[in-house]
């Protein structure tokens, strides 16, 4: 065991770049997982690392690795590091922030750290399945309100609901809307489902909600189990939201609406639960999968089967 006399492992580290490779070196060591932002080792420690230097992360220059930091650096630096490997938690609830197309957003332990693969659809404004622009889009089970606020980028004149069923989750997505300066464009609604949103139609309906089945969520990593359950497990096969939300999405889609949800792993569930519906199964050139569209008409068709 260390004595209080002894200096601290980090002592001999004098640049960013020994920070990096030691904080990489360590996260290896320790076991830690990936999965909120960044995959690996390295790339979760230069984002730490940049953070307690109040560098930004996005357009870092290579000439900054050298540079030798002071002494509240280092202990910045390094405090920061050490709690990633003690706490377990996703780097975002260190930072208090977490980027998603290209936007920051703030997050904490209220919501899921942003990382669905449906940002590169937001990208190419959800060609080839949106016929013209939408004029009315929801983000359901929208936790930071990342989607959302991404699709009101993407379609500048849509208008956007947020809604989710965690007031916790609300209040950090209506913080982001604030800081995003989007409050003429972008509301945010307490719901279950559809139960707050009576009467509103969209053209798109975006989902990404809770979809991990009993025993993935038993076996996730620590990372996983320091966010909200309330946004992750859904039922002993992962479709309890899902199943739901089948039922109710034709009754708030208009005549040409598109919906797009994420299942995750419970892609296969899904299909063998609906096999009358015909789910377009999205391919993503930047990794990520289980991912559907299903048009308005088609849902409506499956309704009256």
């Amino acid at each position: 065991m260390q004595s209080s006399q002894e200096p601290p492992e980090w002592a001999p580290l004098t640049s960013i770049l020994d920070f990096i490779r030691w904080g990489a070196s360590r996260f290896s060591a320790e076991g830690l997982h990936f999965g909120h932002g960044t995959d690996n080792a390295w790339d979760e420690s230069v984002q730490l690392v940049l953070h307690a230097l109040h560098l930004p992360v996005h357009g870092s220059r290579q000439e900054w690795l050298h540079a030798k930091l002071t002494e509240p650096e280092r202990q910045a630096v390094a405090k920061l590091l050490q709690r990633r490997i003690t706490e377990r938690v996703p780097a975002a609830y260190l930072t208090r922030e977490a980027w998603f197309c290209g936007l920051r957003f703030y997050v904490d332990e209220r919501v899921l750290v942003p990382r669905s693969p449906i940002a590169e659809l937001i990208e190419v404004g959800f060609q080839p399945w949106m016929e013209g622009e939408p004029e009315h889009i929801l983000d359901l089970c929208t936790g930071s309100g990342c989607i959302g606020i991404a699709c009101a980028y993407a379609f500048a004149e849509a208008h956007i609901d947020l809604s989710d069923l965690s007031r916790d989750a609300l209040e950090v997505a209506r913080r982001n809307v604030r800081e995003h300066h989007l409050l003429d464009r972008v509301a945010a609604f307490e719901s279950d489902l559809f139960s707050g949103l009576s009467g509103r139609r969209y053209d798109l309906i975006v989902s990404n909600p809770p979809y991990v089945d009993a025993d993935d969520l038993a076996s996730m990593p620590p990372e996983y189990h320091a966010e909200p359950e309330l946004g992750l497990g859904s039922g002993s096969d992962g479709l309890a939201f899902t199943r739901r939300l089948l039922a109710q999405a034709k009754d708030h889609l208009t005549e040409e609406g598109v919906l797009v949800v994420e299942v995750g792993n419970s892609q296969t569930a899904l299909e063998q639960a609906f096999p009358q519906l015909p789910f377009t199964w999205v391919e993503f050139e930047r990794g990520g999968h289980g991912v559907f569209v299903l048009t308005a008409r088609a849902l409506a068709a499956f309704s009256e089967v």
